[in-house]
């Protein structure tokens, strides 16, 4: 599959009083066409300069990246993509039917039946007169996503898309969201809702400190997770983990029986066949899926990698 964005070494870097920093740290990022990629980190780990340089809107001081085929900074690359910014302005006084009008002409267009089309894409046909400032703010997000859409763009920027919203908003923006890759869309999300992200993007890349620390699919990136086995039948814990001759596993003496906790990529039918050989009853099987916060937690709270963390690289090391 082609890629939507391709950077190589890509490095920011800029003067402060002890000396060059780089903000953004020889970025490997690849972003297939058509997917919805989640781009995460803390505060300040370099993902807004990093959007910036994909927008062209500053320049990186090494390496190089390429949008859309075309090299970052191309002024016709501006024609296929669009940007939502976590913090957008708009023009309260407009109407939603006006702002899209007004942004439309920006572009050349006048095309009153797409204006209709886009209010009713969002859900906000039936508010096209009313101003921006009675919008509530998922409202707001809504009329965002139809500004960004004018343009028919083949690649989404969306910053912080759900942030700050409620429930349902962030339901109705997640599904908008959705509907891009249905249409074939690139989205390449940047957020701290790591649930929402979990849920629709099919790939991800965490940044920490200017680096790369983890990238790929987010079903390979989540393995690992737990098995929680609750058992009755044994006299002791010690009794029951010699029925059991697994590494990584922990033992918790419950009110009735012991909780086992043991890895995914154990064989869970031998341990459930050595159970029973040895007569005890399994009460329950959970189990604990890795989630993204996890993962996130665990990536940012370590050391610094040296190089872009990858699953195939992961994989390879391992082989």
């Amino acid at each position: 599959m082609a890629a939507a964005i391709q950077t190589t070494k890509l490095t920011k870097s800029y003067n402060s009083r002890s000396g060059k920093v780089n903000v953004v740290d020889h970025l490997d990022l690849h972003v297939e066409e058509g997917e919805i990629f989640g781009f995460l980190g803390p505060n300040g780990a370099g993902k807004t300069t990093t959007i910036k340089m994909l927008l062209g809107i500053i320049y990186p001081s090494f390496g190089e990246g390429y949008v859309l085929g075309k090299e970052i900074g191309d002024m016709d690359v501006h024609r296929l993509i669009s940007y939502v910014p976590e913090r957008p302005y708009y023009y309260e006084h407009m109407t939603g039917l006006e702002l899209l009008k007004f942004y439309g002409s920006l572009f050349g267009i006048n095309d009153p039946a797409l204006f209709e089309r886009l209010l009713e894409k969002v859900n906000l046909h039936r508010d096209k007169d009313k101003t921006i400032s009675q919008y509530s703010k998922g409202m707001q997000q809504r009329i965002g996503l139809a500004q960004s859409l004018l343009n028919d763009p083949k690649l989404l920027f969306l910053d912080e898309p759900t942030g700050g919203l409620d429930p349902i908003a962030h339901r109705e923006i997640r599904d908008l969201i959705l509907s891009f890759r249905d249409e074939g869309r690139t989205v390449f999300i940047s957020s701290h809702e790591l649930s929402e992200v979990e849920l629709i993007c099919n790939r991800v890349a965490i940044i920490n400190k200017g680096v790369i620390a983890r990238q790929g699919k987010l079903t390979d990136l989540l393995r690992g997770g737990r098995i929680e086995v609750t058992v009755d039948g044994f006299e002791s814990a010690e009794a029951f983990l010699k029925a059991l001759p697994l590494k990584d596993t922990n033992v918790r003496t419950l009110p009735s029986g012991f909780l086992l906790d043991m890895p995914e990529l154990e064989d869970t039918s031998s341990v459930i066949d050595s159970i029973r050989g040895a007569k005890g009853k399994i009460l329950s099987i959970v189990p604990r899926k890795k989630r993204l916060e996890d993962l996130f937690v665990e990536t940012v709270s370590s050391k610094q990698p040296s190089k872009t963390i990858t699953v195939e690289e992961s994989a390879g090391a391992n082989q």
